[in-house]
Formats: structure tokens, C-alpha cells, sequence
């Protein structure tokens, strides 16, 4: 396939902006360099938020597409009426209702509830047996309430329990590597809630009992592992925390009590939204109606993310728009390899291409096999921890915890190499384990 000149111009602004994520930490250094409030400091922070990083890159891609082809050809691209590469913005739309949704206090306090009653029925530490709990039963929510906001609800609660109460460096990166592989493994026991497994279930035919089948047990067994073993090697910084105050739940001034009916009425609203994921009119509609709820009941909540799920929206809707045209290198790429081979090579793609458009192109690709189709799919939710833009999930949970890595932030490095054993784990069940029903 002969690419066009379009196409390598989008794959090189993509190199160039997987390059930038990797390279946010020099950009906030130099923001030091200027004057506090200066322009100069104001674009450098700029370009050093991870978030930001796809959109901007998006937006010279845009640019640069309007000379070559025209403002309607760009337009038409947007829309997703472009002949080579038809794009969508409800995932990125998705991601940003049900992070906000997910992130507001009844949800979470429901959340925190249900996973304090599990952890009171193991005999060990109170925040041993809770850290364990957490990342554990946080993930395997996301087959249910999807990934975004499995991630959202976990992220949070550990930030309040664990990070802001002090935690060695390692220990920050090890916990951030095994919820990010976990969200990622995590989801696969339904066919609707996992990004990489939605873009391909309808296609393939893949349904729940096909999940619980092929992916089940297994996914379940590697997020045990995970949690259990980063919990193992941190014991001693865990039982430590029994003896820390936790920070006020809720923000000064604020009624604590969140009344059952709020829960309730929030947990429905997801539940609408969820059920609505594919269609943006509905789901956006329904969020606005939530809104509108948030604001009649203001004394129960707290201030909503808007502006962390914009940021988080921005960062996936950039991917889709440099994704689009990765067809062309992409395509051929898995069509050219065995199963072992593609399920070890979707784990290392995930790393600079969101799963979710990995196993979207690998659906194009006629005559896929049932072992290349596991294989791709099982290796791009293996890797959806591996970087911020692995999985579209990560950059909600890299939003919520990043101020607490400092004022440098989450490094890239760092997440990958917390991540690299949990992936390791993933992949050694995936691949090893047999299916439930041979």
C-alpha cells in the first residue's frame, strides 16, 4: 500500500507528539526558567501537560491538512465523511461524561463503601487488606461500569487513602503501573466495557459468554497477581499507613452524609450513559440532565472534574484524529504475522497506539483467523498499561494522580517500568492459561 502524502505526514506528527509525551518533564523545567506568570512559562507548562500533548499535535495536523487537500477535505475528515479514514469522536466524548460522572462524592463514597466491607472481611491490616481490595475489585468493576470509570472511581480513592498521605517514589510507580494493567485486563469480562474489545465484539460476534470464555478466569487470576504481589513487596510501607490520619472526605463547609437516594439516582444516570455509549446525541443529552442534578443537589457534592475530563477528552480526541490515518503501515503490519507473533507485537504496538485503534484496524483485516483475532486483542489489553496513551482509560488516572508524583509530575519512564511486570503477569495468563471450555 502506497501511503499518501497525508497519510506520512500524520504518522510523523504522531511519532513527534509519542516523542513529546516522553519529553514533558524537560518542557516543565524550562517553564522555570521564566518569570512566574510569564508567557514564556505559560506555554511551557503548556506543552509539559500530558493531556495537551495529542490535541496540540492534532491541531498543526489539521493545519497542515487544509493546505494540502482543502478546508472541506478536513472538514469531511472530522466528520468522519473522509474516504480514507473515517474517524469518531464518541469515545473521547464517552471517556470525558463518565469520568465526571464517576469522579463526583456519592459514586465514590459508594465505591469507598463497598470496597472498606470487602476489606473488612480479610484478617490483615486495615490498609493492607483495603490497598488489596481496591485494586482488585476497583478493575473488575470496569467490565461493568466500563473502564473510564472503573479508573476514575480507583484512582481516586487510592489518592485519597495511599498517595496523599505519603508514599515512597517506588511505591508511587509500582501502585500506578498495577492499576493502569489491571484497568486494562480488568474489563475484559464483558464485551461492551473494554475500549479494544468494544471496537471489535460487534464485528467478530463476540458476546459475554465469548469473553468469559476465552479471557475470564484468566484476566481475573493476572489482577490478583498483580495487586497481591506489589502488596507483598510493600507490606511494611502498607501497615504503616494504619497509623496515618486520612484527609477530610469531602471539602470544608460541606454536609458529609450523602444521602442513599443521591447515590442511587447517580448510579442510574451511569448506568443510562453506559447503556448509551455509542450514541453521542443520547449520552450527551443524559449528561446534561445530570448536570442539572449536580446543581439541585450541590450541598451533597463536590466540585466537579470538568476540567480534568476536558483535558482528559482533548488528549483522546487528538489520538483519534492522528490515528486515523495509521491505516496504511498498520493494516499490513498484523495482517504479516502468526498468532504468537501478533499477540507479542499488539503488546508492543499498545505502547504508541491506543489498543482501541490497534484492534479497531486489525478488525479491517479480512480473513483474521479466531486464534489471530484472540491474539490481538489479548496482546492490546496485555500492553494498556505500559504508557499514558496505551489505554484511552490511562490518561484519566494519570489526571487524577499526577500531583502527587510532585511538581514534575508522572514520568513516562517510570510508569513503564512499573508496568512492565504486571504486563508480563498479564500476558503469561493470556497466552499460557487454557480456555475455560477447550
Amino acid at each position: 500500500m502506497q501511503p499518501s502524502t497525508v497519510e506520512i505526514l500524520a504518522t510523523v506528527l504522531f511519532g513527534l507528539a509519542i516523542l513529546h509525551t516522553f519529553s514533558v518533564k524537560r518542557f516543565e523545567h524550562l517553564a522555570h526558567k521564566y518569570p512566574e506568570g510569564s508567557i514564556g512559562e505559560n506555554v511551557f507548562h503548556l506543552l509539559g501537560e500530558v493531556e495537551a500533548v495529542f490535541g496540540l499535535w492534532a491541531g498543526i495536523f489539521l493545519i497542515a491538512f487544509t493546505f494540502l487537500e482543502g478546508g472541506d477535505q478536513a472538514i469531511a475528515y472530522l466528520e468522519g465523511r473522509h474516504p480514507e479514514a473515517v474517524i469518531h469522536f464518541t469515545e473521547p466524548a464517552f471517556v470525558f461524561a463518565i469520568m465526571v460522572m464517576a469522579a463526583t462524592r456519592p459514586v465514590i463514597s459508594f465505591a469507598s463503601t463497598l470496597i472498606g466491607t470487602v476489606a473488612n472481611l480479610l484478617p490483615i491490616s486495615r490498609s493492607l487488606s483495603f490497598f488489596i481490595v481496591a485494586l482488585v475489585v476497583g478493575p473488575l468493576l470496569g467490565s461493568f461500569i466500563t473502564e473510564p470509570a472503573a479508573m476514575t472511581v480507583t484512582a481516586l480513592i487510592l489518592k485519597k487513602r495511599y498517595y496523599d498521605r505519603g508514599m515512597s517514589t517506588r511505591f508511587m510507580y509500582a501502585t500506578i503501573g498495577v492499576l493502569f494493567v489491571n484497568i486494562s485486563i480488568g474489563g475484559t469480562l464483558t464485551h461492551f466495557a473494554a475500549p479494544p474489545v468494544l471496537m471489535v465484539a460487534g464485528k467478530w460476534g463476540w458476546d459475554m459468554a465469548h469473553m468469559l470464555e476465552f479471557f475470564g478466569y484468566k484476566s481475573v487470576l493476572a489482577v490478583l497477581i498483580n495487586t497481591i504481589g506489589v502488596a507483598l513487596l510493600f507490606r511494611r510501607e502498607l501497615t504503616a499507613f494504619d497509623e496515618k490520619p486520612i484527609a477530610a472526605p469531602v471539602e470544608p463547609g460541606k454536609e458529609a452524609i450523602t444521602p442513599w437516594w443521591l447515590v442511587v439516582i447517580h448510579l442510574a444516570f451511569m448506568g443510562f450513559v453506559v447503556l448509551t455509549a455509542h450514541h453521542i446525541v443520547v449520552f450527551m443529552g443524559i449528561f446534561l440532565f445530570f448536570l442539572g442534578v449536580t446543581t439541585v443537589t450541590n450541598e451533597y457534592q463536590d466540585q466537579l472534574k470538568l476540567k480534568e475530563g476536558l483535558l482528559v477528552g482533548f488528549f483522546l480526541g487528538g489520538l483519534v484524529v492522528l490515528g486515523g490515518f495509521q491505516k496504511w503501515w498498520l493494516q499490513p503490519l498484523l495482517a504479516s504475522l502468526d498468532s504468537l507473533a501478533l499477540f507479542i507485537g499488539a503488546t508492543g504496538l499498545t505502547a504508541v497506539t491506543d489498543n482501541a485503534a490497534l484492534t479497531y484496524l486489525g478488525s479491517l483485516v479480512e480473513g483474521l483467523s479466531d486464534d489471530s483475532k484472540y491474539s490481538l486483542v489479548a496482546g492490546a489489553v496485555a500492553g494498556g498499561g505500559l504508557t499514558v496513551i496505551a489505554n484511552a482509560p490511562n490518561p484519566a488516572g494519570y489526571g487524577i494522580l499526577r500531583g502527587s508524583f510532585g511538581s514534575e509530575g508522572i514520568s513516562p519512564l517510570g510508569l513503564l517500568a512499573g508496568a512492565i511486570i504486571p504486563t508480563l503477569v498479564a500476558m503469561a495468563c493470556l497466552w499460557f492459561l487454557p480456555n475455560l471450555v477447550p
